[in-house]
C-alpha cells in the first residue's frame, strides 16, 4: 500500500518545519514547497533555511517563483485599498489567491492527497452542516483559522494542520529536541512585503499620489493638516499629529476631498455592517437564525450577533454596537468554533 502524499508550505520558520517533521513521523510522503514572492536578501535567507531543513528532514523541496502573481493579487490590492481610503487585509487575500492556490496546484500535479501548512487551525466534519469546516485551534490565542476563511470546501477537506493540538512552546521544544536550527527563530511580524512598515511602503509606492489635506471635525471645522489620506485608517488614534485636549479618533476618510474627520470614540460604534465579496462554506439559509460570533479582525475574539440576508446582500448585526468595523477589514463568522465564512466590511 502506497503512502499518502502531502504538499506542505515551508517558510523556513519553526512552525512549518515542525509541521513537516510531524507529517513525516506519521508516515506521509512529504514534499516541501517554498514560495518566493520577492527578490530580497532577507527572503533568500529564508529560502535557504527551508532548503536546509528539508534536507535535514530528508524530504523533497521545491522553490516556486510567485513574484508576478503576488504583485498582482496582493501588493496591487493592498495599494488600491489604501488609495480607496479603506484598510485592506493582505494576509487573507494572499492565503486565498496565492499561497493556498499554488500549493493545491502543486498537490494536484504531484498527485498528492493533501495540502498542509504550519497554521494553527484544524478541520472538522460537521454533521449539522454536512461538510468539512475549518475549526479554531487548541490554543485560541494562536488560532489562524481567520486567515483561511475564503477557502473553498473542496480544499478544506484536503487540508492537514499538524500543529492544531499544540501550543507554541511545545512546537519550539520539539524543534529543539530534534535538532532543528530554527527552534528559537523569532515569529514573523508585520506585513511580509513591507519590512520597513506599511507607512513607508505606501509612501514609496504611491509617491506623488499622496498629498497633504485637512483634518476636520464632524461639523466641518478645520483642525489641522494630515500627510495624505492614504496613510491613515478608520479608528486610528495614534500618529495623527494633532494637539487636542484628549484622545480623538479617525471616524471618516473622504478620498475625493482628501479630508479626514476626527471624532469621539463613540462615533466608531456600529450595530450592523454589510459584508461585500462574501464567501460562505455553508448555505446562507442554514445560518440565518443561529447565534454567530463575528470576528472583525485577526486579533479579535469576536462579538456575538446574527447573519441577515436582504435584497441579495449579506449583513452582520451585532448584539451590541462595536467600534471594530473599519471598512476593508474582513469579518469572519464562527459557530461553535467552526468557520462558516465571512466577507469584507463595507
Amino acid at each position: 500500500m502506497s503512502r499518502k502524499k502531502v504538499v506542505i508550505g515551508m517558510s523556513g520558520g519553526v512552525d512549518s518545519s515542525v509541521a513537516a517533521y510531524l507529517l513525516k513521523s506519521e508516515g506521509y510522503g512529504v514534499i516541501g514547497v517554498t514560495l518566493n514572492h520577492k527578490k530580497e536578501e532577507s527572503l533568500k535567507d529564508e529560502i535557504k533555511a527551508a532548503q536546509r531543513i528539508c534536507h535535514f528532514l530528508g524530504i523533497e523541496h521545491k522553490i516556486i517563483d510567485i513574484e508576478e502573481l503576488f504583485q498582482k493579487e496582493v501588493i496591487d490590492d493592498f495599494l488600491e485599498g489604501y488609495s480607496q481610503g479603506i484598510t485592506p487585509s493582505p494576509c487573507v487575500i494572499c492565503d486565498e489567491k496565492v499561497k493556498m492556490k499554488i500549493l493545491f496546484e502543486i498537490a494536484d500535479k504531484e498527485n498528492a492527497d493533501f495540502v498542509a501548512t504550519g497554521h494553527y487551525s484544524s478541520v472538522e466534519y460537521s454533521e449539522e452542516f454536512k461538510t468539512s469546516l475549518l475549526k479554531v485551534s487548541y490554543d485560541p490565542r494562536k488560532d489562524q483559522s481567520y486567515m483561511l476563511y475564503r477557502l473553498d470546501n473542496d480544499k478544506i477537506s484536503r487540508l492537514l494542520f499538524p500543529l492544531h493540538s499544540y501550543e507554541k512552546k511545545q512546537i519550539r521544544d520539539i524543534a529543539k529536541n530534534i535538532g532543528l536550527e530554527v527552534y528559537n527563530k523569532k515569529d514573523s511580524q508585520g506585513i511580509c512585503f513591507a519590512k520597513e512598515g506599511y507607512i513607508e511602503f505606501l509612501k514609496r509606492n504611491l509617491g506623488d499620489k499622496i498629498k497633504k489635506g485637512k483634518y476636520i471635525d464632524k461639523n466641518g471645522k478645520i483642525l489641522g493638516e494630515h500627510e495624505g489620506y492614504q496613510l491613515y485608517t478608520i479608528g486610528q488614534r495614534r500618529g495623527v499629529g494633532l494637539k487636542l485636549p484628549r484622545a480623538y479618533f479617525i471616524t471618516k476618510i473622504d478620498k475625493e476631498k482628501n479630508e479626514i474627520t476626527i471624532g469621539e470614540y463613540e462615533e466608531l460604534y456600529k450595530k450592523r455592517v454589510e459584508l461585500k465579496k462574501y464567501k460562505l462554506a455553508v448555505k446562507i439559509t442554514d445560518i440565518l437564525n443561529k447565534n454567530i460570533i463575528g470576528r472583525p479582525r485577526f486579533s479579535s475574539f469576536g462579538t456575538s450577533g446574527k447573519v441577515l440576508f436582504e435584497n441579495e446582500k449579506l449583513f452582520f448585526e451585532f448584539d451590541e454596537e462595536t467600534p471594530q468595523t473599519a471598512p476593508g477589514q474582513h469579518l469572519v463568522l464562527y459557530y461553535k468554533n467552526l468557520v462558516l465564512g465571512g466577507g469584507i466590511i463595507s
